[in-house]
């Protein structure tokens, strides 16, 4: 169960928040079930990283430089990520593809520095409203995994996560049927024996688009669904919990 901060809260705002938040971990029944990250803005990773490094959740980042080191001004590299306590990384989240015109060849160039570096991302796939209603949605998602992992060496299945979000349910309230998700999760799963013949039956496969507690049961009952990148109902204390 991965949290996506996106843009929200301020440092100080943070630290109070991942304070109640491991005291509440320890009254949680079979936490041990559940790997759980927290990703956060840059600012927020080496304060919660002081908080945290002592319980079960692991820092991620919303996104790593493509570039190693040098004159890239407002960058942040794998190295100094890993050096402040991250161990998982956003890669090609949609809002990045968007507003920032990240392509897939830029996506593909995150995937391997953050590997090289040992970070595990959590790899976005999904389409638009506009592609699903012209019935290209299948095409777009897995064109975009081959291409996002095309000739990269992954030899467990615990290096990586894919996040199966559908661009028209991030921030809308608007969340794909289960069947739905399952159905893409599903050919999502079915490509990676293909692309990573190896590790692809044990490879996470998570759900992202407004999933919240009152729709995350039946998600997450799903064959092929085996979490959550969780936007809005990770930013309170108690929804994250209930999830």
């Amino acid at each position: 169960m991965a949290a996506n901060w996106k843009m929200n809260k301020l440092p100080s705002e943070a630290e109070g928040w991942a304070n109640t938040f491991k005291d509440r971990l320890t009254r949680v029944d079979n936490f041990d079930d559940v790997d759980v990250v927290l990703c956060v803005p840059f600012t927020h990773l080496a304060p919660l990283h002081t908080i945290l490094h002592d319980s079960p959740v692991e820092l991620g980042a919303e996104d790593v430089s493509a570039y190693e080191s040098g004159a890239y001004t407002g960058e942040v590299s794998a190295a100094m990520l890993k050096d402040v306590g991250v161990t998982y990384v956003i890669v090609g989240h949609s809002e990045r593809r968007e507003y920032h015109a990240e392509d897939d060849e830029l996506v593909h160039d995150k995937m391997k520095i953050a590997l090289e570096h040992g970070l595990k991302p959590i790899l976005c796939v999904g389409e638009t409203e506009e592609q699903r209603d012209e019935g290209k949605a299948k095409e777009v998602v897995l064109d975009q995994l081959k291409a996002d992992l095309q000739d990269l060496s992954i030899n467990s299945a615990d290096a990586l996560a894919i996040a199966y979000e559908p661009i028209w349910a991030i921030g809308t309230g608007k969340t794909a049927t289960a069947d739905d998700a399952q159905e893409m999760c599903a050919e999502i799963r079915s490509a990676l024996k293909d692309l990573l013949p190896d590790v692809a039956e044990e490879v996470r496969i998570v759900y992202g688009g407004s999933m919240k507690p009152n729709n995350a049961d039946e998600l997450l009952a799903q064959e092929d669904i085996d979490g959550g990148l969780v936007g809005g109902a990770s930013l309170e204390v108690d929804s994250f919990i209930q999830l």
